[in-house]
């Protein structure tokens, strides 16, 4: 290896390690033959060369994430969060370690001091709503050990990374209300959820942007399920006055959304237009695919592990939170305002 990049045994050493004082164009040389010889790093080996473990832990809730999988209805939260993670450790020598936890457990302490007991990780990756429980995060700063919260806007211990949710669902609003809808009825998130109450505020600021009467009555609560979806919706298209389009909180209550409008001879989009915060496969090949809010996971999982691989080596953290841009997807659930 040093032979064929024509560098010392050291400067090996000192780039597969992520060490300093590398030049640039001499990491690349190392780099490329690296990649010429096939050379693969024994993580064993660098963890006893070091303090370090060169892995990574990503937290996600146990709940949800199994009840997604036994549904088999296309969710892809997990698979985007595994992508991004995944592929941004492969690129430093890292490799990230998924775990799923329940935040909602009285022994939530007990099982993150198992796993960090077991694999010491150099840094922990928190999904939502991990990244505000204080029980994890305050076990994670006072053991010293770098973490990002991934969604999380809030201040506090570790740095956040997130899109910016309330500017997101103010512009699904204001899609709606350039098309002419006037009522826009919303179905928010789980409340433990702190994304939940940046989403509503945003809708609520871009319904007031647009010189609408901001009725309560057009915000039902949800908790991302499709059955929460089914009884918010159902609630607001039974109003004297039904909304015209409907903001959801997630895929699987946009789709709620979608059946029950059609059970109730709603027609999608003439009757009522419907937007996703989630841009999952059930919602593109919905019929009609629904208009969607994609989040950024698989960018925003990256830049976390990016981070945390930064601050092992030395690096400052960040020390305001990073806002990793999302996009509107327009597809044929949204239409204008008949009549």
């Amino acid at each position: 290896m040093a032979a064929e990049a024509d560098v010392s045994l050291q400067t090996v050493s000192r780039v597969i390690n992520d060490g300093p004082n590398v030049r640039p164009a001499i990491k690349e040389r190392v780099l490329k033959a690296i990649e010429k010889l096939g050379y693969v790093p024994s993580l064993a080996a660098r963890r006893m060369a070091g303090k370090k473990s060169y892995l990574l832990l990503a937290l996600n809730d146990r709940d949800r994430t199994i009840e997604d999988w036994r549904s088999g209805d296309g969710t892809d939260w997990v698979d985007q969060m595994l992508l991004g993670g995944m592929l941004k450790c492969a690129e430093h020598g890292y490799r990230m370690i998924f775990e799923l936890v329940d935040t909602h457990s009285s022994n939530v302490e007990r099982e993150l001091t198992s796993a960090l007991g077991a694999l010491h990780p150099d840094g922990v990756i928190l999904t939502p709503p991990h990244g505000d429980n204080p029980t994890i995060t305050n076990l994670l700063n006072e053991r010293r050990i770098p973490f990002a919260r991934i969604g999380s806007t809030r201040k506090g211990a570790g740095f956040g990374i997130a899109m910016d949710d309330a500017t997101a669902a103010a512009a699904a609003t204001a899609e709606l209300a350039r098309l002419g809808h006037r009522r826009i009825g919303f179905i928010t998130g789980s409340l433990e959820y702190a994304l939940s109450t940046d989403r509503r505020e945003g809708y609520q600021r871009a319904v007031r942007a647009a010189g609408i009467e901001d009725d309560p009555r057009l915000i039902a609560q949800g908790d991302f399920t499709f059955e929460s979806g089914e009884a918010a919706t159902r609630e607001l298209l039974s109003l004297p006055n039904p909304p015209t389009a409907i903001l959801a909180s997630s895929g699987h209550m946009s789709l709620a959304a979608l059946e029950v409008a059609k059970s109730m001879g709603f027609r999608v989009p003439d009757d009522l237009s419907i937007i996703s915060f989630d841009d999952t496969p059930i919602v593109k090949f919905s019929a009609p695919p629904l208009t969607a809010i994609r989040q950024p996971i698989a960018e925003m999982t990256a830049r976390a592990a990016e981070l945390l691989i930064k601050v092992n080596i030395g690096e400052p953290g960040p020390t305001k939170t990073q806002i990793v841009p999302f996009s509107l997807i327009v597809r044929s659930s949204t239409g204008p305002l008949k009549g």
